[in-house]
């Protein structure tokens, strides 16, 4: 079987996938719907994170956390929704990708529920001011949102968030075991006249000033 870098056995199609694990259920087979109903309305309404995936032309990915106060995604109809793109590091990964290949994949998280809502879709860079008011805060509109046109909708299941013990505060880790990120950043843009403390001031100040 041919390798892939170090790996020396891969996978190579879906019949092996299937020999391996089988058929999913029909529950599963039928959980996907293509609309935001009810129930995905209330999940999104009450959901203050998500997980923003996208790819660029060539097919290189990318995965962007979003958080912000409960319900800060706006569903516009059972078809359409809107993330607001707050201020960040002007990278603006997840917005050019967007630009090369409208296909965008997105997790909604809500804090203690173990099971989350995936919706998939293609995205656009909008401007229209009516909608992006809505989502102002501390009275800053966004310059721009991410328009969604829903394709798919289903729940995941919790066995991600039950294996991590991730809502469970009993397993989480000591905070003097956790990386120092300050370090982490400095150390990876490795220029003489970065600090530790130069990179902790400014996320800092990031943080504190500029979120809005």
């Amino acid at each position: 079987m041919k390798g892939f870098g170090k790996f020396r056995e891969v996978i190579q199609d879906e019949t092996q996938l299937n020999e391996l694990f089988g058929e999913p259920s029909r529950l599963v087979q039928n959980k996907t719907i293509h609309h935001i109903d009810e129930h995905c309305r209330d999940y999104i309404a009450k959901a203050p994170f998500l997980v923003l995936s996208t790819a660029n032309a060539e097919g290189n990915c990318d995965a962007s956390p979003r958080g912000d106060a409960p319900g800060f995604v706006h569903v516009l109809d059972d078809r359409h929704l809107v993330i607001p793109e707050r201020p960040g590091n002007k990278r603006m990964d997840s917005l050019r990708n967007i630009l090369a290949n409208p296909h965008v994949g997105l997790i909604f998280i809500i804090p203690t529920l173990q099971e989350t809502l995936r919706i998939n879709g293609q995205a656009c860079i909008i401007r229209d001011q009516e909608i992006l008011e809505k989502m102002a805060v501390n009275g800053k509109v966004p310059t721009v949102g991410i328009g969604v046109q829903v394709e798919e909708c289903y729940v995941h299941c919790a066995k991600a968030f039950m294996r991590s013990g991730l809502w469970q505060p009993e397993k989480w880790p000591e905070k003097e075991t956790v990386p120092n990120m300050a370090k982490v950043l400095a150390a990876h843009v490795n220029l003489p006249d970065v600090t530790v403390k130069d990179v902790s001031t400014g996320l800092q100040d990031s943080y504190t000033n500029r979120l809005y």
